[in-house]
């Protein structure tokens, strides 16, 4: 496949949020508002892209010649928990106002399954470099994407006139269902 159609294919037809429901869970905590959607998606698309570029270079160059690919698993979550905490610490510092609004979801990147996973599908693929990229790439701007739509959707739920039953959460995950069948692939 091209790196084209793959970056395509991952920002659109194969989203990882709506496909594949990784990192579902700062999907549901940081959409309630447009900007923490917008904030956590950055975050997330560069924190995905750089772990991604690093941890192939671990697997093709260091993993794969000494024969210790059973050790990715473990690499990988060290190298996504290094780029969480630079991450954390560049915009504690530069950038505070988008740090506090963060909270406690910016940390939780590190537990963000949507990471390791495209990290693992990027081995898995068995894509070259330039495949790699554009799928990482492609993914996380598919995250952003999605998460930014459906808290702008969340935030017109908010003044709308909701049964309490649904009201918070559980009309978010409807939201997300629904959100989902527009990605349905048929066989």
């Amino acid at each position: 496949m091209s790196p084209i159609s793959i970056f395509v294919t991952s920002v659109l037809a194969q989203n990882i949020i709506l496909t594949k429901f990784l990192g579902i869970c700062p999907f549901i905590g940081a959409s309630n508002k447009e900007k923490n959607a917008f904030h956590m998606g950055l975050s997330v698309m560069l924190v995905i892209t750089l772990s991604s570029i690093i941890t192939y270079v671990i697997y093709h160059f260091v993993l794969v010649p000494t024969n210790t690919t059973y050790l990715r698993t473990t690499m990988f979550v060290l190298v996504i928990a290094s780029m969480v905490q630079l991450m954390e610490l560049f915009l504690k510092k530069y950038l505070p106002g988008i740090h506090k609004t963060m909270g406690l979801y910016l940390p939780l990147i590190a537990t963000n399954c949507a990471v390791l996973g495209v990290t693992l599908l990027n081995i898995n693929n068995d894509f070259n470099f330039l495949q790699m990229l554009a799928f990482s790439v492609g993914s996380s701007l598919g995250y952003l994407l999605i998460i930014y739509i459906f808290a702008t959707i969340r935030e017109r739920l908010e003044t709308s006139d909701i049964s309490k039953s649904f009201d918070g959460i559980p009309i978010a995950l409807l939201t997300a269902a629904i959100m989902s069948l527009v990605f349905v692939r048929y066989l």
